[in-house]
């Protein structure tokens, strides 16, 4: 199809192409694209400023790691626990207890880890929950802080996860007592996150100097022989 010419109207003169200057524009762009787009000055302060703010907030996931705990997950009598890794000096298998006299019921015994004996503390006792019995999947979990270490038992080692403090709410109505008072958090999923540092401090869990060094004493005796 021929194009339709468009009469020009009266008295209006034929405007003249100047070819050269399109032909200068077109190597202008040619040369602009081979080369490479060249930002003016002010898009170039623009894209600095963008590129800083990314940069600033490259970080972020290791100050949201400040705001995490690492915890090992363990049974109760049913019920989920956690303790803060931090504390955790190891997990061992629950062989060889032996049973003390003169001990709280909390206190289960004692049991030889590589030559130190440590005391073991049911924690189901001392907050109030149902028995489950000892089986092969009992382990303990061993505590420490700079100036006491003790054995926790859990009746099976659910595995470890990182929890975000922000996750934690305050406490359920249906837990209060004992268990409140040792409380550092409760999860979404109804994980109880025990204060390891109360537990580790408390007087009324740690076996009393004089009658730790008996049984202390009692268990080697009875470990030797």
């Amino acid at each position: 199809m021929k194009p339709v010419n468009k009469p020009l109207a009266s008295g209006q003169r034929p405007t003249a192409v100047d070819w050269r200057e399109i032909h200068d524009r077109l190597d202008t762009t040619r040369t602009t694209i081979e080369r490479g787009w060249v930002p003016e000055p002010e898009e170039t302060k623009n894209i600095l400023r963008a590129r800083a703010r990314t940069l600033a907030q490259e970080p972020a996931p290791e100050r949201e790691q400040d705001h995490t705990i690492e915890v090992i997950e363990f049974v109760l009598a049913y019920e989920k626990y956690g303790v803060e890794t931090s504390f955790v000096r190891e997990v061992y298998p629950l062989r060889e207890l032996t049973p003390l006299p003169c001990t709280p019921p909390h206190v289960l015994g004692v049991i030889n880890v590589r030559g130190q004996i440590l005391s073991v503390v049911d924690i189901k006792k001392f907050f109030d929950l149902p028995e489950k019995g000892l089986t092969d999947l009992n382990k303990v979990i061993i505590l420490r802080s700079e100036s006491m270490e003790f054995g926790i038992l859990a009746d099976q080692i659910a595995g470890t996860r990182l929890i975000s403090l922000r996750e934690l709410q305050p406490s359920l109505p249906t837990l209060t007592g004992i268990r409140e008072e040792y409380l550092k958090g409760i999860t979404g999923d109804r994980t109880v996150v025990l204060d390891a540092g109360k537990l580790l401090s408390d007087r009324k869990i740690v076996v009393h100097e004089q009658v730790g060094m008996q049984a202390t004493e009692g268990a080697t005796h009875a470990m030797v022989t």
